[in-house]
């Protein structure tokens, strides 16, 4: 189980984006990648299509998931959650600072 999860709030600790926060987007299992919006853009040069005129775009690319931090929605500090199963045995995240379970 990732500790990271789609439409989580994290903050970035290392790279050129280093202390900028930002949403999950998506996240990629099988690499151990997330793209995060509003960080890591990359500009990409496109044809023109029939929907889209081309030229130079730029989008986010991804970075290593473990160049990004959880931030806790109640505490809003960053931190690495931890596992607990609940008593009918399932498992969440919940945070170390403040101890509140992460949806």
């Amino acid at each position: 189980m990732l500790n990271i999860k789609k439409k989580d709030k994290v903050v970035v600790l290392a790279g050129k984006d280093k202390g900028k926060e930002g949403e999950v987007l998506k996240v990629y299992d099988e690499t151990n990648k997330v793209v995060v919006s509003k960080v890591n853009f990359v500009k990409r040069h496109t044809e023109p299509t029939q929907r889209d005129p081309g030229g130079i775009k730029e989008k986010e690319s991804p970075i290593s998931i473990s160049n990004v931090m959880l931030v806790c929605p109640k505490c809003n500090k960053p931190n690495r959650p931890k596992f607990d199963k609940l008593s009918d045995g399932k498992k969440v995240r919940v945070c170390r600072k403040c101890g509140e379970i992460i949806v």
